[in-house]
């Protein structure tokens, strides 16, 4: 790409796209397009040397309306605080979607994790913690994992909490260890909703995706979990990519031994029998499915005019910039948009929030079970509403449906100063 989409304009001009079949009143669409609030702050924590070391961090509550914010933490170089307020509102309107009861909020702190120990990572972490002490809660904001965190990240954060309060709170954080409050199911979740929502997709279009090729853009955690499950479901998976580059063998291979090989080598690249491939060419490869499960904006408008698979599955946050939704529209490519598609990682942790609260513990199957439930009727409703209102895509209906109810939740709280 010659030049990276804003991904906070990106996030407003969808919103404005959906809010053209809704009709709402003056000034709703302004208020559906911006955070509420954005914490910015400095953290200064300890290195191992013992110099002090000053990293920016951020968190983003985008809207409130249907229940506490809701969103990952991420750590990398690249995040920003437009960032963060783009992920934050596409949270609240894929809580909406899948119609769990959260806003939406995202945070992350501008690092390479890969440059600290585990003990900086440890001090970091709960510096932002301290930070963040005001502004969470089981009923205010939850965070969870996202780019390079995970439950080490999550322990941490719910035992600074947990200790500055002088309480006991498992659902403050989801995405945490087994062993403290965490759910079934959680690590798996995000590629499960991909596998079901392409299942969907497949159903609907009246496909068979016994033997349907695909392609994924990402071997992290969504990614390779996602590749595990469409083979599972029959579907043959010729391609695979990380940072690293990518392989491709247009027979097919095991996405299992391929993870094996990552964990092994830190990279797919270098898999037995397959050729090397570029993240640019993976994205045009000819398949029958496209699984883009890395960072956002990776494919733009000039990308998706080279695009030939039939069916994109969005496992990465905003992998497709607006102008590539037109041009797919154009070229008749049905895209399952990201708040969809990726909701099993917030649908799971709203599960586990539950069980917290609850403080009963739920099997992996009732997991897995209400997940599916979850995605299969969302998947009916954005297509219902594709249908009845001649959205020019799914994205769009699925925004029409995450509005409309952020919209009549607004309402019924009415609005005072």
């Amino acid at each position: 790409m010659t030049k990276q989409a804003n991904p906070f304009e990106s996030l407003k001009e969808q919103v404005a796209d959906a809010a053209a079949f809704l009709d709402p009143a003056p000034g709703v669409v302004t208020r559906l397009q911006n955070p509420e609030r954005v914490l910015e702050t400095n953290l200064t924590f300890e290195r191992d040397d013992g110099s002090l070391e000053t990293v920016r961090a951020y968190r983003s509550q985008f809207n409130g309306d249907r229940g506490p914010y809701k969103g990952g933490i991420r750590y990398h170089p690249g995040v920003t605080r437009d960032e963060v307020k783009a992920l934050s509102g596409w949270m609240a309107y894929k809580c909406a979607v899948v119609d769990i009861p959260y806003g939406g909020g995202k945070g992350g702190i501008a690092i390479d994790p890969e440059e600290y120990s585990e003990a900086e990572m440890e001090r970091l972490t709960r510096a932002f913690a301290t930070e963040l002490r005001p502004l969470i809660g089981e009923d205010r904001d939850i965070p969870a994992p996202d780019v390079n965190t995970g439950q080490r990240e999550m322990n941490w954060i719910k035992d600074t909490y947990e200790t500055l309060e002088n309480t006991t709170a498992p659902g403050v954080i989801t995405g945490k260890a087994i062993d403290s409050g965490g759910s079934e199911g959680r690590v798996e979740a995000t590629g499960r909703s991909v596998a079901l929502a392409a299942r969907e997709a497949f159903d609907w279009l009246d496909r068979d995706i016994d033997g349907a090729t695909v392609a994924v853009q990402g071997y992290g955690n969504a990614g390779s979990v996602a590749a595990k499950l469409l083979d599972d479901l029959g579907a043959d998976v010729v391609a695979v990519s990380d940072s690293s580059g990518g392989i491709h063998d247009p027979d097919g291979f095991d996405p299992r031994a391929v993870k094996a090989h990552k964990v092994e080598t830190g990279t797919v690249d270098g898999y037995a029998d397959t050729d090397s491939i570029t993240n640019e060419a993976l994205l045009t490869l000819d398949v029958d499915v496209l699984v883009p499960a890395a960072l956002e904006n990776a494919i733009d408008s000039d990308l998706a005019a080279d695009v030939d698979a039939d069916l994109i599955v969005e496992a990465a946050n905003g992998p497709l910039t607006p102008g590539a939704d037109d041009v797919l529209v154009d070229r008749s490519v049905y895209v399952v948009p990201d708040i969809l598609a990726n909701a099993g990682g917030v649908t799971v942790s709203y599960f586990e929030w539950v069980q917290n609260r609850q403080r009963f513990h739920w099997t992996e199957e009732r997991v897995n079970d209400e997940l599916e439930r979850t995605i299969t009727e969302a998947f009916a409703g954005i297509v219902d509403a594709f249908e009845a209102r001649d959205t020019p895509n799914l994205r769009t209906a699925a925004y029409v449906v995450a509005i409309d109810r952020i919209v009549d939740a607004y309402d019924q709280a009415g609005n005072w100063p």
